[in-house]
């Protein structure tokens, strides 16, 4: 479905509040998960590695072992401590191995219940942000599913596709990614000598564990757990160098793991008949809506029916709310007031793979420019597309990774997609 992503922004009055109060503030933490979460108690160690550096946590958890996203979609626990709570953060964890299964696998069995846990977590309080868990891959791969697909017979392999699975569930939800998989890669590359796995090789040690918590302190409160004096029971260097290590993970690419993304979007689809534009939010975790039509007149409802009085192209505004945060979307919507001259915005738009990581394939009938912006509207190319095809390659090994929003302008208007470059 087409969409064009505008800058998210906090509401004025509460950006002023919320600073006022920042030096009293608990931050209030859920974990939903398995053992994983579990295993060494990891709430415990996060909240031990935040107090040690002035921060305070409030944490609850629910970790069964071997719990997957369907199972919590219907965990009694689960649902009761997620509306136990105005949370500022909830952490999802999949079970350690589905993620990394075949793409059309996990989307088929694991990314519906990551929305739906997503849309709980919203119902309870829009203002709650979704925090998905990236767990590492297992220490020599996963033996038991290595024969029917191959990239789980290693390490480097199983934790690729972890990140892949991981960060589209946050792009789809609008949410926030921890990249402690990541976190593990980069420590094991630099120093094999600290062994993050337990004796099954799946579990995290004791250090695994404070590397974790290290990676959710950085995410959360986006500042580096380097410095504290909380070690977990491992030795000064050690502990210096786990911190060091998720500092460097997680803060030098805030919009890779899109910790920078607030819990809302604003989007419409623009339905025309002649001069009359039915226009349909597609909006997420949004309550209220402000349209300015692009020709004076503007309207508070959610989807609502509007007629020009003459024929062109209007800058069509939205920006949708929630009390906490707000986003806003601008699209070019034309009327030409002339039968069978209608905008369709059900046209065929398909981008793949997405994630991404030397080329994206780009199919919609009739494409004209493409457009690659960053997250802040910066534009990183821009370049008309000869022959209008059907069909478009472009590569991507010159671009750093990360999140990026794609424009494509057609013959029947513009299209918009958030990809993932890895």
């Amino acid at each position: 479905m087409p969409r064009l992503y505008g800058m998210k922004k906090f509401l004025p009055f509460l950006f002023v509040l919320c600073s006022l109060q920042v030096s009293a503030q608990t931050t209030k933490v859920l974990f939903i998960g398995n053992s994983y979460v579990a295993t060494n108690n990891l709430p415990q160690t996060f909240y031990n590695l935040a107090l040690s550096l002035g921060d305070t946590v409030f944490y609850d958890s629910n970790s069964p072992g071997g719990q997957t996203f369907q199972n919590h979609t219907t965990n009694t626990t689960t649902l009761s401590k997620i509306n136990a709570n105005a949370w500022d953060y909830v952490i999802l964890q999949a079970q350690s191995q589905e993620p990394s299964f075949p793409p059309a696998q996990v989307q088929a069995n694991t990314y519906p219940y990551a929305r739906f846990l997503d849309s709980l977590i919203h119902v309870n309080n829009p203002c709650t942000k979704t925090m998905f868990y990236m767990t590492w891959g297992r220490k020599y791969g996963d033996a038991s599913n290595c024969g029917f697909y191959t990239p789980l017979c290693t390490f480097e392999g199983m934790n690729q596709r972890l990140r892949e699975s991981y960060l589209e569930m946050s792009a789809n939800n609008f949410a926030q990614t921890a990249p402690v998989g990541i976190a593990w890669k980069n420590a094991r590359m630099i120093d094999s000598t600290i062994n993050l796995w337990s004796a099954d090789n799946s579990h995290p040690s004791v250090a695994g564990t404070y590397l974790t918590a290290c990676v959710f302190y950085a995410s959360i409160f986006k500042q580096t757990p380097v410095g504290s004096n909380y070690t977990a029971g491992l030795t000064v260097q050690q502990a210096g160098f786990l911190q060091q290590v998720a500092s460097s993970t997680v803060l030098d690419s805030l919009d890779t793991w899109m910790l920078n993304q607030d819990p809302i979007h604003a989007g419409f689809i623009p339905g025309v008949n002649l001069l009359n534009v039915n226009f349909i939010s597609d909006c997420y975790n949004a309550a209220q809506f402000s349209w300015d039509f692009g020709d004076g007149n503007v309207s508070n409802q959610q989807n609502p029916l509007h007629t020009y009085t003459t024929a062109g192209s209007y800058n069509v505004q939205l920006i949708a709310s929630n009390g906490c945060y707000s986003d806003t979307v601008i699209q070019q919507v034309t009327v030409s007031g002339i039968a069978g001259m209608e905008n369709n915005p059900y046209i065929k738009f398909s981008v793949y793979p997405n994630p991404a990581t030397e080329r994206l394939v780009i199919e919609t009938p009739g494409i004209e420019e493409l457009t690659l912006m960053d997250l802040n509207g910066k534009a990183l190319l821009n370049f008309m597309v000869k022959g209008k095809p059907d069909k478009y390659e472009l590569l991507l090994q010159e671009l750093a990774p990360g999140t990026y929003i794609l424009n494509v302008t057609t013959i029947q208007g513009k299209l918009h997609k958030r990809i993932i470059k890895n």
